[in-house]
């Protein structure tokens, strides 16, 4: 089996200026849900349709509790192992004890499979032929391409999520610095935050409803599924409701990075109006998704954690124009 310390040892790089980079997606485990009512079953208890995932398409999800807050958010695939979910490391547990309350009632089974798989994240000019390298090709956005137990998922902002056996990663993740650099953690993280994609971390369980972290602009929920756990709220929102708060792109100086639940402070008031969903250090500040009040996105007043925090300025979202546009009809 692969040594994760010596695999974690490759991945101390935080440069930003490889023109292709992979790194070790270490924050993430999987779930796996096999057996003949899988489908059935999640479906019932999951934000994005299962029907319109095939073995090569992929899709953004969340689960949700029955006020419609998300437990954890995640990407969705299919395997010969059943369905599998990549998720936060430290909502494994918690999701796999809340999910075997309603799956004795079904034909199938619940796994954790993080021991047995290890996620890389790839992106730049040279991923295509990174992956090639492997036996693979890049993935457009959403879809998967597989071969011989390897699943490359295509990610927003032409990234890749490569999920391969334990004991096969040494070997891989030769092949694909032989043409990307390899670097740490928080360049991925700061190319999801740039791309728009956040995440629910343990600090931040039950407290966002799916569109709060935009997931209805990502594919990842769906509105004509039929019922799951949290439905109606996240129905209601969609349909009857007037969102208040959603999230947003944010910059600001320095290099202390506020973690994931942190809040969002207007310094005038005093008040807090948002908090941190994640965060990374780029080039000229540190770069963050948060969940703000609409009414305060726009204020030139704001700080992380208090009001003696440095001032934050707001940062584009790739599809910025097109939930402005929604929020305007």
């Amino acid at each position: 089996m692969t040594q994760l310390p010596d695999l974690a040892d490759r991945f101390t790089d935080d440069r930003a200026d490889c023109a292709t980079c992979v790194s070790w997606l270490s924050h993430e485990g999987i779930i796996a849900v096999d057996g003949a009512d899988t489908d059935k079953f999640l479906q019932g208890q999951i934000t994005c349709d299962l029907k319109t995932v095939s073995t090569d398409s992929s899709s953004l999800g969340a689960r949700c509790n029955p006020k419609g807050r998300m437990q954890s958010s995640f990407r969705l695939w299919r395997s010969d192992q059943g369905v599998m979910l990549s998720l936060a490391h430290e909502l494994i547990e918690s999701q796999l004890a809340d999910l075997a309350k309603y799956a004795v009632f079904y034909k199938c089974q619940l796994t954790n499979q993080s021991e047995k798989w290890i996620g890389f994240g790839i992106w730049g000019e040279a991923a295509d032929a990174a992956l090639q390298n492997c036996g693979l090709t890049l993935p457009t956005n959403g879809a998967v391409v597989h071969k011989d137990n390897l699943f490359a998922i295509g990610l927003p902002g032409g990234a890749c999520s490569l999920w391969v056996p334990t004991e096969r990663a040494g070997q891989l993740l030769d092949q694909l610095c032989q043409y990307a650099s390899p670097v740490s953690l928080n360049q991925w993280l700061l190319q999801q935050i740039q791309s728009g994609v956040g995440q629910v971390t343990g600090p931040t369980r039950e407290s966002f409803i799916p569109q709060m972290l935009n997931l209805q602009q990502l594919g990842g929920v769906s509105f004509r599924k039929g019922c799951y756990t949290g439905q109606e709220i996240v129905a209601r929102m969609q349909y009857l409701g007037k969102l208040k708060r959603r999230m947003y792109r944010l910059l600001m100086a320095g290099e202390a990075l506020p973690p994931p639940g942190t809040e969002i402070v207007d310094r005038d008031s005093g008040k807090a109006v948002g908090e941190v969903v994640m965060a990374a250090r780029g080039s000229k500040a540190v770069e963050m998704l948060a969940v703000l009040q609409k009414d305060a996105a726009q204020l030139t007043t704001l700080s992380a954690g208090d009001s003696d925090g440095p001032l934050i300025s707001l940062a584009d979202l790739p599809y910025e124009r097109e939930l402005t546009t929604a929020e305007a009809e």
